[in-house]
C-alpha cells in the first residue's frame, strides 16, 4: 500500500470516528425529547393519569393521540409533553364536540 493512500484512508477512518462520535450525543438527546413531561402544567392543572367520572383526556378537544386509541399522546395545554393518557384528565378538559 502506497503512503499517501494509507493515510488517506486513516484521514477517512478518523473523520468518520470523530462524526459517529460527535452524533452518539444527538441520538441521546433527541430520544429523550421524544418523551418528555411538562411537569410544571400538570401540576397548574392537576393532572392524573386516570379519568374525572366521564371526562378523560380522548373525549378533550385538546387531546393530541397517539398512534393507537391506546398510546401515550400529547395535549395542546401541555407543551412539550408527549406522555398523556387517554384515560387521563386535568383542569384544561374542554368537551371534544363531535
Amino acid at each position: 500500500m502506497h503512503a499517501s493512500t494509507k493515510q488517506n484512508s486513516r484521514r477517512t477512518w478518523l473523520k468518520a470516528a470523530t462524526g459517529v462520535a460527535l452524533a452518539a450525543p444527538l441520538v441521546f438527546f433527541t430520544r429523550q425529547s421524544l418523551a418528555a413531561k411538562n411537569d410544571t402544567m400538570r401540576t397548574a392543572l392537576k393532572y392524573q393519569d386516570k379519568p374525572e367520572g366521564a371526562k378523560q383526556c380522548s373525549g378533550c378537544a385538546q387531546f393530541v393521540p397517539g398512534k393507537t386509541a391506546k398510546d401515550l399522546g400529547g395535549c395542546k395545554a401541555f407543551p412539550g409533553d408527549t406522555e398523556i393518557a387517554p384515560t387521563g384528565y386535568c383542569l384544561a378538559w374542554v368537551e371534544l364536540k363531535k
